[in-house]
């Protein structure tokens, strides 16, 4: 099992959600990122090329929640998720929200 952890900043997106949105957010990222976090699915995906404005472990992997994006990376050593930031996608490119 992994460990997830919140930087500041992802702690900081998901105080700005309605309270629904944000369990929704935190039920999705223990189901779907406590065992296979870097396993690809219909939700989850590995973002190729994508430079953040935040230092990372690559890949950057994002995490489909609705309407809302997770952006993410695996420490593989640590068995650690680091959940970098949370963001709405609405029709927005990836890039565009980060």
């Amino acid at each position: 099992m992994y460990t997830i952890k919140f930087v500041e900043l992802s702690l900081e997106d998901l105080q700005r959600l309605r309270v629904v949105d944000r369990g929704r957010i935190l039920n999705a990222v223990e189901e779907k990122l406590r065992l296979e976090p870097a396993r690809q699915d219909r939700r989850r995906k590995v973002l190729v090329g994508l430079v953040p404005p935040w230092d990372q472990v690559r890949p950057v992997w994002q995490l489909r929640v609705g309407e809302f994006r997770v952006f993410y990376d695996v420490d593989e050593e640590q068995e650690a998720v680091i959940v970098r930031a949370v963001r709405r996608k609405g029709r927005k490119m990836t890039e565009e929200i980060l």
